[in-house]
């Protein structure tokens, strides 16, 4: 009897597959592809845009000024990234970090639609107005739909809660209250109670500036809320 592949040898197999893609023209301008990071086996799992100038050069998902604060937003519901598996809607990044188009869009869905399916999450987080508006089929835009739980479709049991984009709060701090208001809610998704917070509360307004290697202020898909 053949032996079936784990979470990890799945994610892996599928990476193989995602670095050789030439799909759509972001093939020709990638420096690294992004499929995603973290747990294989993770029960709360966020989806955001498409990467950006510090993804595509190393390759890793929310590694700049928006994964910095991810990461505090984590740590006040008491979990770490290596807890949680992040992926973005696009695997490579768009040209001057410009919006997806519908064509990148759905020549990349597949991809994550597989990822879904082999991490088999609780919880799926949409970070913004592209990943939620692609997971559940709505066009509802994230500032009326954010924090609130509904089902995903084509993922029987797993949950769809959409919130803020990290960098929405980045450029808006009056976003970053509903954004940590909306994290206080996915440990009951997860049925867990609210543990105790791993880093202080941040305020209302975030510390943090988005900078490109250069030290220049970093292009971001602005269409997130």
């Amino acid at each position: 009897m053949d032996k079936v592949p784990s979470a990890d040898d799945s994610l892996k197999e599928l990476l193989g597959r995602v670095q050789e893609c030439q799909l759509c023209e972001l093939g020709k301008t990638r420096t690294n592809t992004v499929l995603g990071s973290g747990r294989a086996d993770a029960r709360l799992m966020f989806v955001g845009e498409a990467p950006g100038y510090h993804e595509d050069q190393q390759g890793v998902p929310f590694v700049g000024q928006a994964g910095k604060l991810l990461d505090k937003l984590l740590g006040r519901i008491g979990l770490t990234r290596d807890e949680v598996y992040v992926a973005n809607v696009l695997k490579c990044r768009p040209p001057d970090n410009r919006d997806p188009q519908a064509l990148e869009i759905e020549t990349c869905r597949p991809y994550l639609e597989e990822q879904i399916s082999i991490i088999k999450p609780l919880v799926v987080c949409t970070l913004g107005n592209f990943s939620t508006k692609l997971l559940s089929g709505k066009p509802d835009g994230i500032s009326r739909i954010h924090g609130r739980p509904q089902e995903m479709p084509g993922h029987q049991g797993i949950a769809l809660f959409p919130v803020y984009h990290p960098a929405a709060a980045l450029y808006t701090p009056s976003n970053m209250k509903a954004l940590e208001a909306d994290f206080d809610l996915l440990p009951a998704l997860l049925g867990q109670p609210l543990p105790q917070p791993l880093v202080e509360p941040s305020s209302s307004e975030p510390d943090f500036v988005v900078e490109t290697a250069e030290g220049q202020a970093e292009p971001e898909q602005l269409d997130l809320f």
